[in-house]
């Protein structure tokens, strides 16, 4: 037999049987301090291996979950629907009186009426009901079938003419297929349940996306910018040190958000367009769900719009409660002062959601919001093993996430019994591997060595053809300079196989010494 090149030699390589084991145990031999404890609970919460519970009963819990939650949405259907203008939302605070501000916020943020431009929205990268991940590059779905609502399918029908490009209009570019909704998978969460999920119909997510995209920009003229976490993860750093600030997680926030919720809030004109380009019915298990949530995970305006209802009801509970402080959102993270925490509470029950109290902080030092996880303004945010260490790229990642979590911010300093740990982890990586810079990086070892080769996955080179010319009008018809704009030539495909490459240039780095923050 041919000898197997070196280069696929290391590349490919397994690592040992039982090192996943060895370096759990040694991450629960770390001495005690608040960092490390705080690590020693959180990083296997989401391990998904051959020994946690099977893929089936974690996906059948996830989709009893919904369904419960689901429950709980036709209740707050009914409640909101017969909810008297009277009733005290809050001490001496009448329902309708709170509802008018949240209204007359959330207009005064997106409009009464809905930009047309706002319905161009772009294909995405995922999945879709027509489409699976494989085949499912943006391109691909300019030409050939296109799974679409009927209610979506006509408006999109009636706009199409007057106020779509003409590019997109073609009769030959899409053939339209009429489906009754979105189709539920889940994907890994935890170690004990999955993560519930839904792939839309192809046109529907194309409107969704472009008007997820404007409520996006106008949450961002108040300063709610959802393309930047580290907004929230500051706070959460302000309020571990003095307290003002609570920090709320919700469960199944997206899809807690009731049909009667976003009719109840949102202005008429843009009820009307989201209720037509959401779908009304999901499929589980090929059986059709009518949905009471509005919108789920995977519909393209649902993290902008339940950005928009949590900040309408916070902002209301901070004017109407007289509470001073910050507030921000992103998605279900929600930062307000301590003070309004238990009014809070209580107004998002109400309006359907419930509180992830693991999750949510008011007293105490301790903070957690958008990934940064704070005690007494010290960053303890932990890193994850969400699988067992079988391959080389797997062993990397988890030296590289082991790295950023020692490491002190604005010093170059290491603690030794954690260097020993990464040091035992490095010895299992090839020596060409060594000297990345990125920690985020998989494919490259982070280390003061000199870098000389970097994994690089195996990908597949494919022309785009027509659809690639139509994803780049459609990414570039608005644009306001020669960069705007995207290279739809080709697309790669990775195959899940990697061979080395010549190492990016360096960059300076300083020596690490390991020490713990706490």
């Amino acid at each position: 037999m041919a000898k197997q090149p070196r280069t696929l030699q290391c590349s490919n390589k397994r690592v040992p049987d039982g090192l996943t084991e060895a370096f759990i145990a040694k991450i629960y031999s770390l001495r005690t301090s608040v960092k490390a404890d705080y690590l020693k609970e959180q990083f296997l919460t989401k391990f998904v291996s051959d020994d946690t519970d099977p893929s089936i009963t974690r996906r059948t819990r996830a989709i009893n979950k919904w369904l419960a939650t689901e429950r709980d949405n036709e209740a707050t259907n009914e409640r909101l629907l017969t909810t008297s203008e009277d009733f005290n939302i809050l001490p001496r605070i009448q329902f309708g009186k709170f509802v008018t501000f949240c209204r007359d916020l959330i207009a005064e943020i997106i409009g009464d009426t809905v930009p047309v431009e706002t319905l161009i929205g772009a294909f995405s990268g995922g999945a879709s009901t027509s489409r699976s991940r494989t085949e499912s590059h943006p391109a691909q779905k300019y030409l050939g079938r296109a799974h679409v609502t009927q209610s979506c399918l006509e408006l999109w029908l009636d706009i199409c003419p007057d106020e779509m490009p003409t590019w997109f209009c073609e009769p030959e570019a899409l053939d339209y297929q009429v489906v009754p909704g979105n189709v539920l998978f889940t994907v890994p969460k935890k170690t004990d349940i999955d993560r519930c999920a839904c792939k839309e119909p192809d046109v529907n997510m194309f409107v969704q996306k472009g008007v997820g995209n404007h409520i996006r920009d106008c949450l961002r003229r108040i300063n709610i910018n959802l393309n930047d976490q580290s907004i929230n993860s500051s706070l959460a750093r302000i309020g571990s040190i003095d307290g003002s600030l609570a920090t709320l997680d919700l469960s199944s926030a997206s899809d807690s958000i009731s049909s009667g919720l976003v009719a109840l809030l949102l202005p008429e004109c843009w009820y009307t367009l989201l209720d037509s380009i959401r779908c009304p019915v999901t499929i589980i298990d090929g059986e059709e769900h009518r949905n009471e949530m509005f919108s789920s995970m995977g519909n393209g305006f649902t993290f902008e719009l339940e950005s928009l209802i949590f900040y309408a009801l916070t902002r209301a509970v901070t004017y109407f409660g007289r509470y001073s402080g910050r507030v921000s959102v992103y998605g279900d993270d929600i930062i307000c002062p301590s003070s309004a925490f238990a009014d809070l509470e209580w107004v998002l029950s109400y309006f359907g959601f419930s509180l992830n109290r693991d999750k949510s902080f008011a007293d105490g030092p301790f903070r957690e919001s958008c990934g940064g996880h704070y005690h007494d303004g010290y960053d303890i945010t932990p890193f994850y093993l969400r699988g067992p260490i079988k391959t080389l790229t797997d062993l990397i990642h988890v030296a590289n996430q082991l790295r950023e979590w020692a490491k002190v911010p604005g010093l170059s300093i290491l603690d030794c019994e954690v260097e020993d740990i990464w040091s035992w982890l490095k010895s299992y990586v090839p020596k060409e591997l060594w000297g990345g810079a990125d920690t985020a990086y998989k494919f490259q070892l982070v280390s003061n060595d000199t870098p000389s080769l970097r994994l690089q996955p195996e990908k597949s080179r494919r022309s785009t053809g027509l659809g690639g010319y139509l994803h780049w009008l459609n990414a570039t018809w608005a644009r306001k300079s020669l960069s705007d704009g995207v290279d739809t030539s080709s697309y790669l495909r990775e195959k899940g196989t990697f061979r080395l490459r010549k190492a990016r240039a360096s960059v300076s780095r300083l020596p690490y010494i390991f020490i713990h923050e706490i």
